[in-house]
């Protein structure tokens, strides 16, 4: 009888604790409670044994909620570790960062096959000490955990922007607290050459500073004026930086741009172009045509490089970029031209192949691997390299295929430097729009893969570039909570489903960052607003991370107050208005006031179906975008444009009857330097059958481009149930543009009709 009661008891134990799960993140793989309570102590006993400077990690952490000391003959000891021995190498690669936490009334004790494994132990260890320290008590537990994934990264872009060697080592704290074991160092590109290279003193005497940084959004071309530089960080301090990261069981992936984003380096030795310049560090964002040539004296150049960054990181990969490389120059080259014909290759594509091979033979001579960004395979990918897909997902499927290495870090789930909340609250980001539960979504193994090739899937990865970025507080801003989010997928414990508990997770979590005095977007606690289909028209969805019933709204333009209009159901959008929005508790303003303009026309919340769908980087909303009633921002290319590479939009509207007109309205975008560019032409059509359609309207180039985009149509007096606008891309991108020879973006809008 008792014990029934006992397991009866148990059972209700973990019912609750479901209900109440540990604020760690990542959730760890398996937790079984137990019965009774572990007493946290005044002064916590610590095994002599345990792994000397992870324990002192541990104690440096928590220090502030507990006093040590190391056990005593006869003492009661609270910590306590073993480290099993492994029965063969490939058994300490598989679960080199297994661990397991039984946590008893008398006890805590750690077992892992290595440091690493106690290490992270640790971390959850931590973590859990934070969430019951108040208590004083820990239910008694079992843990056993280890992730799914071996690469579980976070980039870092120290040359648009730089920061200090305290900040990186901020940084990399970051990443251990939440079990990230990669730190992907860019430390080259057009902007700065960051590194010092002993063997050639002008990389950072002259590429390690620029005469002017842009400012604001890149659209308004504006600059500061200010001289940038000279930043880099010398060789002591990258082994210093090394050191640190290794403490933590972090690798350190350097990278070193080529054959592309390459101006700073051609600044200092300008005879690795194919022209003679002169060149100057870019002040300017984006992809230029000046690259390295592949002669001898480049390979060289490269080698000498290389041979000094290998000693340097102890990483089994060297990171080599090959992404964004024009071809304008090689075209134009004849040493590239005499290259092509004496190497039968097939073009400048086989060239980049060509490049990327004799630099991969190289590092795996020196018994390195290659990584490089997924345009490494064009014209074919070297033997042995590793592919970061980033264009999307099909780079890593690709290799994957062919039996190559990939990390997942595609840019509509991974890249951090694009906008997390809605864009007319939130600081000037790169683009896009990856919130926290965007993020969370992510599987890094793509669904076209089978169970053997999804094992070349070695992680996932996320990247912050900061072009936009000015300090640390606002790369703390940037990545923080999407960590979080990047940290449970990579663990492998990620559940979409159950999101919301996420979101519980995260904010339990807001208290540590607030103790850390880390500078955390609160885009979570803002109004997120969502158009729908309504009656015919469209309606307003508002929610927040809280009781939406705190949600305050007006539809006057006026700022919400506690009395204003509480939030119930969707708000029906009759005509063109604005809505605000905010959240309030216990009567006071606790969020950001949320803004949306609206224009309604005819085609506003009506069917409409696309041909071609958008880039998942922009593809917010799907098609519903274009006809929602919301006029993308030109300075915010968030949530409110479509973005298609390469792509015609073919937009299908049905107005479920016959309906006049006489106008057609919509937007494109122009913004060279991210290879966007107006339509290249448009037409309209209308039909009563979905099925015959007459064109009644033809634009060319020169049209859309007085009009600088904003195209308003006179269409004559129409009265149709259909109505198909066909938008041309501007196709490849001439030479003498950033991006030549590549696809153009096309951005659209809203499409409307009076």
């Amino acid at each position: 009888m008792i014990r029934t009661f006992l397991v009866f008891f148990v059972l209700i134990s973990n019912v609750i604790f479901a209900q109440n799960k540990l604020n760690i993140i990542p959730y760890p793989q398996k937790v079984q409670l137990s019965q009774g309570e572990f007493v946290i102590p005044k002064t916590f006993v610590l095994s002599g044994d345990l792994p000397k400077e992870e324990t002192e990690y541990f104690k440096k952490q928590i220090g502030s909620h507990l006093e040590f000391q190391y056990a005593q003959k006869g003492g009661g000891i609270h910590l306590t570790n073993s480290i099993i021995p492994p029965a063969s190498k490939a058994e300490t690669e598989q679960k080199k960062e297994y661990y397991s936490i039984e946590i008893s009334p008398k006890q805590i004790h750690i077992k892992s096959y290595t440091k690493q494994g106690y290490f992270l132990a640790l971390q959850t260890l931590i973590q859990i000490i934070e969430q019951y320290k108040d208590g004083k008590k820990i239910p008694a537990m079992t843990i056993e955990d280890q992730p799914k994934f071996a690469w579980r990264g976070m980039h870092l872009d120290v040359c648009r922007h730089f920061f200090t060697v305290e900040e990186v080592k901020q940084y990399i704290d970051y990443l251990a607290m939440y079990k990230l074991n990669t730190f992907h160092w860019h430390l080259t590109d057009d902007q700065g050459w960051r590194i010092e290279i002993k063997k050639y003193p002008k990389l950072t005497q002259i590429g390690s500073k620029r005469k002017e940084s842009m400012i604001g959004a890149y659209v308004d071309n504006t600059f500061d004026g200010k001289p940038y530089g000279p930043y880099f960080y010398t060789q002591e301090q990258i082994k210093e930086v090394v050191k640190y990261a290794q403490d933590r069981h972090i690798t350190v992936v350097p990278e070193i741009e080529m054959p592309g984003h390459a101006l700073a380096a051609l600044s200092a030795y300008p005879e690795l172009a194919c022209t003679k310049g002169p060149f100057e560090p870019a002040t300017k964002w984006g992809v230029f045509d000046d690259v390295f040539c592949p002669k001898d004296e480049t390979f060289t150049f490269l080698e000498n490089v290389l041979d000094e960054v290998i000693k340097l990181f102890p990483s089994q990969y060297i990171h080599i970029g090959g992404d964004e490389c024009p071809k304008t120059r090689w075209k134009e080259c004849a040493h590239c031209q005499e290259l092509i014909k004496k190497n039968n290759l097939k073009d400048e594509h086989g060239l980049q192949s060509y490049f990327i091979h004799r630099i991969e033979k190289y590092v795996n001579s020196k018994g390195r691997k290659i990584i490089g960004w997924d345009e490494i395979l064009e014209g074919g990918l070297a033997p042995n390299a590793a592919v970061m897909s980033w264009t999307g997902v099909n780079g890593g499927i690709e290799a994957a295929k062919s039996k190559h290495f990939a990390v997942m870090t595609p840019g509509a789930y991974c890249y951090f430097d694009h906008y997390q909340g809605d864009p007319q609250s939130e600081p000037n980001a790169f683009g896009g729009f990856t919130p926290l539960d965007k993020v969370y979504s992510y599987n890094p193994i793509p669904s076209e893969l089978n169970a053997e090739q999804a094992k070349y899937i070695m992680g996932v990865q996320a990247n912050l570039w900061t072009e936009y970025i000015l300090d640390f507080k606002q790369v703390q801003y940037m990545i923080f909570p999407r960590l979080m989010a990047l940290s449970e997928v990579g663990w492998g414990t990620s559940d979409p489903k159950n999101y919301k508990e996420f979101e519980n997770r995260v904010i339990s979590q807001f208290k540590v960052l607030d103790n850390m005095k880390v500078n955390y977007a609160k885009s979570i606690y803002n109004i997120t607003g969502k158009v729908i289909p309504s009656n015919n028209g469209i309606a307003y969805e508002l929610s927040t991370s809280q009781n939406s019933n705190g949600i305050r709204y007006t539809l006057d333009g006026t700022d919400p107050s506690i009395s204003s209009k509480t939030y119930q159901n969707a708000v029906h959008i009759p005509n063109s208005l604005t809505i605000k929005s905010a959240y309030f508790e216990d009567g006071q303003l606790k969020s950001a006031v949320s803004t949306q303009q609206f224009t309604i026309s005819k085609t506003t919340g009506k069917s409409i179906t696309l041909e071609q769908q958008p880039s998942e980087n922009y593809s917010f909303g799907g098609a519903f975008t274009l006809v929602d009633g919301i006029i993308g921002n030109v300075k915010q290319l968030g949530k409110t444009w479509l973005g298609f590479q390469g792509k015609d939009v073919v937009a299908t509207i049905d107005f479920g009857q016959k309906t006049g007109f006489s106008e057609v309205y919509f937007n494109t975008l122009e913004n060279k330097g991210s290879w966007i560019h107006l339509a290249k032409s448009a037409k309209i059509f209308v039909s009563d059958d979905n099925r015959n359609f007459k064109m009644i309207k033809e634009i060319g180039t020169a049209e859309i481009q007085n009009a600088k985009g904003k195209i308003r149509l006179n269409v004559g007096t129409q009265n149709a149930k259909y109505l198909k606008v066909s938008i041309e891309n501007a196709g490849i991108i001439p030479a003498g543009n950033p991006g030549a020879d590549s696809k153009a973006w096309l951005f659209v809008d809203e499409i409307g009709v009076n």
